[in-house]
């Protein structure tokens, strides 16, 4: 529910997180004709969301509940793209423990602070489809004052 509720294009696009813990993500994007580019593959762009989206999972799972709380945005994202993407695609960043780092530290100096995080995008065939690099942007949220 929460992809349809928040992410409503990765849920109608089949985009879907298969595995996650504290260090790894694993998120799949199929190849249907909700996804396809007029080149009969699938369109960057579904790619691209699918590579965010394993580096985003792993961001917040480690800013979820912190006290004070993070905000996190993407700042930049740059992909390459090896191979003809014709089926599903697995996605795969390990970058969970960079990130918790990088929120540590931003929660110890209270400035913003961002990471770089890789994320990899192969077939089946265990073949390398597209690298992706997201730049996530980490800052501790000002305390809301509440007025009397």
């Amino acid at each position: 529910m929460f992809l349809l509720r928040k992410l409503p294009a990765a849920f109608f696009s089949g985009v879907r997180v298969r595995y996650t813990d504290e260090t790894k993500c694993a998120v799949t994007v199929p190849f249907k004709w909700l996804t396809k580019n007029p080149f009969r593959s699938t369109y960057f762009a579904c790619l691209s969301m699918a590579a965010e989206m394993s580096t985003g999972v792993l961001a917040m799972g480690h800013v979820f509940k912190k006290d004070p709380q993070v905000s996190m945005i993407v700042t930049k994202i740059e992909g390459n793209f090896f191979k003809k993407a014709t089926g599903t695609v697995t996605f795969i960043s390990e970058d969970g423990r960079r990130i918790a780092s990088m929120i540590g530290e931003t929660m110890a100096s209270g400035k913003r602070t961002s990471v770089n995080t890789y994320s990899t995008g192969k077939n089946k065939e265990g073949e390398t489809i597209a690298e992706f690099v997201v730049t996530w942007s980490f800052k501790v949220k000002s305390p809301k004052v509440q007025l009397s």
